[in-house]
């Protein structure tokens, strides 16, 4: 069994996220793709992020109808800060054997992998699926072999989808008063207009 696990502060989550979600499960033949918003995330712990209750909210409903998709809220649950080897180690404890876990990033966060805790560990407890993102060239497998050997072999590298939607440019525009119609999926829109989200602040 082989699940794809897709993490992020989802702030909010967009069309973006379950896009690449859907290519994941399709071209990894993943069983299903599990959607992990982060507690406090280590590389953000300076920029303010909205309440895990939130964000959590707007996750169950992006995917609601989706069958394949799930929620997992180990990260929000857990005190401190958010560090995906310790997501994963948790959620390779769950599935135990039984499962093969793919951890959905960028090719910006691939690029950025010897910055994380613990490298080496991950890659023995998940593949890495990495995905383009705007703006940011393919990243250079020889060289993350360099800084963690055995990685290249524990890395793929899709070339699609090429996605251009950024959740700052969503909280931008709900602040102007801007349409998020075409961004979000519509019970998304509708949450963050009834909470009052992204009103005051980009």
């Amino acid at each position: 069994m082989n699940i794809g696990v897709l993490g992020g502060t989802f702030d909010p989550i967009h069309k973006g996220h379950l896009i690449i979600a859907e290519e994941a499960r399709a071209r990894l033949n993943l069983t299903e793709v599990l959607f992990v918003p982060a507690g406090l995330p280590w590389l953000r712990m300076d920029s303010p992020i909205s309440a895990a209750e939130h964000r959590v909210q707007m996750v169950r409903l992006a995917i609601g109808n989706k069958p394949y998709f799930r929620l997992s809220t180990t990260e929000v649950e857990r005190a401190g800060p958010s560090y995906t080897v310790d997501t994963i180690a948790e959620l390779k404890g769950q599935f135990g054997a039984k499962g093969e876990l793919f951890f959905i990033l960028g090719w910006d966060s691939l690029a950025e992998l010897p910055r994380w805790r613990e490298p080496e560990r991950l890659i023995k407890l998940c593949r890495l699926a990495a995905v383009p993102r705007v703006g940011y060239p393919k990243p250079d497998l020889k060289a993350l072999e360099a800084a963690i050997p055995g990685s290249a072999n524990r890395v793929i590298l899709l070339d699609t989808p090429l996605i251009d939607i950024s959740a700052s440019v969503i909280r931008q525009r709900v602040a102007r008063g801007l349409s998020i119609g075409r961004l979000v999926p519509g019970p998304v829109a509708r949450y963050i207009r009834e909470q009052g989200l992204y009103t005051t602040r980009p």
